[in-house]
């Protein structure tokens, strides 16, 4: 099975050669395989958003290499790894971050537009993608109308809304309630595995964890 994303040595510090250097990131190394589903474990500042943002082309890693499905994203212009990034990786966070201003509809298809998809077929996508996590009813109400679950499957149609390859989640239930999270990761689960994306999700929720393909942890700067 050839692997979706590849992190090689990767080391990051910041206010490097300073008092206050702090070193986060001492040559982790892992690798998704297609369709495979991995749990990254890890305390609060052990680094894993450092690693997540690495692995999304959001930060550049001090050494180390990135691989998404055997192309290499070190060297890369900014145009090309947000190019990159906007194509080929969907992120969800702790916090769903959607535009207030739009309805849940809208917000699932303003990416596909920036995009370069035609309206008509953002819109089918987006109405198709919400009726997959329950919530197409919804799809004319603003982020404010909607209950946090509600809120949080709207921002996974949102990552997928461009058919990426990759999906990086950081904590994409730590802010629900213990029984609105479990039908939120279900919703989850079962998206991934209808489009065979491959998945690192970070939490600290170990019944969860135990439900993904494998289980990494990350203790001192590297991947165990």
């Amino acid at each position: 099975m050839s692997e979706a994303l590849v992190l090689e040595g990767i080391e990051k510090g910041y206010n490097r050669g300073k008092p206050s250097e702090v070193i986060v990131l001492r040559g982790a190394t892992l690798s998704v395989a297609r369709g495979e589903v991995v749990a990254l474990v890890a305390p609060s500042g052990a680094g894993k958003s450092t690693l997540l943002h690495i692995a999304g082309l959001l930060d550049v890693a001090d050494t180390g290499r990135v691989v998404h499905a055997g192309r290499e994203m070190a060297g890369l212009s900014d145009r090309a790894r947000t190019e990159a990034r906007r194509s080929d990786v969907g992120f969800i966070y702790q916090f769903h971050h959607l535009l207030p201003e739009f309805s849940a509809l809208e917000n699932v298809v303003l990416p596909q537009l920036a995009n370069g998809v035609a309206k008509r077929d953002a819109v089918a996508r987006g109405m198709d993608l919400l009726a997959r996590v329950g919530v197409a009813a919804r799809a004319d109400h603003r982020p404010a109308a909607l209950s946090g679950g509600e809120q949080q499957r709207v921002a996974f149609c949102r990552a997928l809304a461009n058919g990426p390859k990759l999906l990086l989640a950081d904590e994409p239930t730590g802010n629900l309630d213990p029984g609105t999270s479990e039908t939120v990761f279900a919703a989850l689960m079962e998206l991934v595995r209808e489009t065979g994306l491959s998945a690192l999700i970070a939490t600290h929720n170990m019944e969860l964890a135990a439900r993904m393909d494998r289980i990494v942890r990350l203790e001192g700067g590297r991947v165990v």
